[in-house]
């Protein structure tokens, strides 16, 4: 006796009987790199066994695919780690896994930027690629904290599904970064830019729900404030609208978002998410006091990824420096770098 299911999408005949751990044998997918929803509703892992699949049931079964965004030198110039919330950041750039001609060129530009986190995006297509292989194959989770992200949402529902799912991977593969997420709930397909109202109500939720909350937002001082509030461990303003290359359109509103954010926490973290384009934006980012940069595109989507993987490693630590050790100030006039006295007069005085 057969029965009839909607399986990512898709309309599949079944056997009558068959549990989701069947399930997974049979499509050949290994239950610690997937989670599992049946009618919107996230089954356990250590329930797939006796969970058995009924006619009509809507299964999704999602894994981490690429999605956007190595140490740095161990030098008496760098600072500790960048702390964000329970985890310790070797390095304040973070890499998206997306937008990659292969896995291959994905592994060594995260090797060549020394992020520490990799952001991964959670989805039902592409459980393997057209080889056969995971993306997580790619990723040493001995190396690298994986990020989940709720990248493609436009809900806080939506969102908040995502980031359970992407935690149940990653608690079955005993991987820290189950307990913390990265925040997208959009508002739009075109401009990609954040819903307010969708993503404080997700936040309050996540936040609820145990989820360390790294929560990309707009560069709206009022909305940053909001989702601090809420209890986001790290608020992400966009520097500009993902994947536009702008660099940091607005510094001033970044520039009041650090300071009522670290007002009364100054470890408080601020991280630029979106719209870097090349290595000056990520020093501009850092320069204005951010604690640190997310990107994707501006390395995957580039002519040569890994020369500019590389740049955008010294880009955010020569940014950070030139913060630490502060600017001069702009001045209208000149000001001589070197000594006037012991010069020798001739007959033309300069004016003024």
């Amino acid at each position: 006796m057969s029965l009839r299911v909607i399986l990512n999408g898709e309309e599949r005949t079944l056997s009558s009987g068959t549990s989701l751990a069947a399930l997974l044998r049979e499509l050949g997918v290994d239950d610690r790199r997937v989670a599992i929803e049946v009618n919107e509703h996230l089954v356990p892992r250590t329930r797939h066994a006796v969970c058995e699949i009924q006619e009509g049931d809507r299964i999704e079964i999602v894994t981490l695919v690429g999605g956007g965004s190595g140490a740095t030198d161990d030098t008496e110039l760098y600072e500790p780690p960048l702390n964000v919330g329970s985890f310790a950041l070797r390095s304040r750039l973070i890499a998206g896994s997306g937008k990659y001609d292969s896995f291959e060129l994905m592994q060594r530009c995260h090797e060549l930027c020394g992020c520490h986190a990799i952001t991964v995006a959670v989805r039902r297509e592409r459980l393997l690629d057209k080889d056969g292989r995971n993306i997580l194959e790619f990723i040493d989770l001995k190396r690298y904290l994986v990020l989940p992200n709720t990248a493609g949402c436009f809900s806080a529902a939506d969102a908040v599904r995502h980031a359970r799912l992407g935690r149940e991977i990653l608690e079955g593969l005993g991987h820290p970064g189950a307990r913390w997420v990265k925040l997208e709930c959009l508002a739009d397909p075109r401009t990609l830019l954040p819903d307010p109202v969708e993503t404080l109500t997700a936040t309050v939720e996540l936040v609820k729900d145990g989820f360390e909350v790294l929560v990309y937002t707009s560069d709206d001082p009022v909305m940053a404030r909001r989702l601090r509030d809420a209890g986001a461990t790290s608020v992400m303003p966009a520097g500009s609208p993902i994947g536009s290359g702008q660099g940091v359109l607005n510094p001033n509103n970044i520039r009041i978002i650090l300071e009522q954010l670290k007002k009364d926490d100054p470890t408080y973290p601020v991280i630029i998410d979106a719209g870097v384009g090349t290595a000056s934006d990520v020093a501009v980012a850092m320069e204005l006091g951010c604690d640190g940069v997310l990107l994707n595109t501006a390395i995957a989507s580039c002519a040569d990824p890994l020369r500019m993987a590389a740049a955008m490693k010294d880009a955010c630590q020569a940014g950070r420096l030139a913060f630490l050790a502060g600017r001069i100030p702009k001045r209208l006039y000149a000001t001589a770098s070197s000594p006037t006295e012991g010069l020798l007069q001739g007959q033309r005085q300069p004016h003024g």
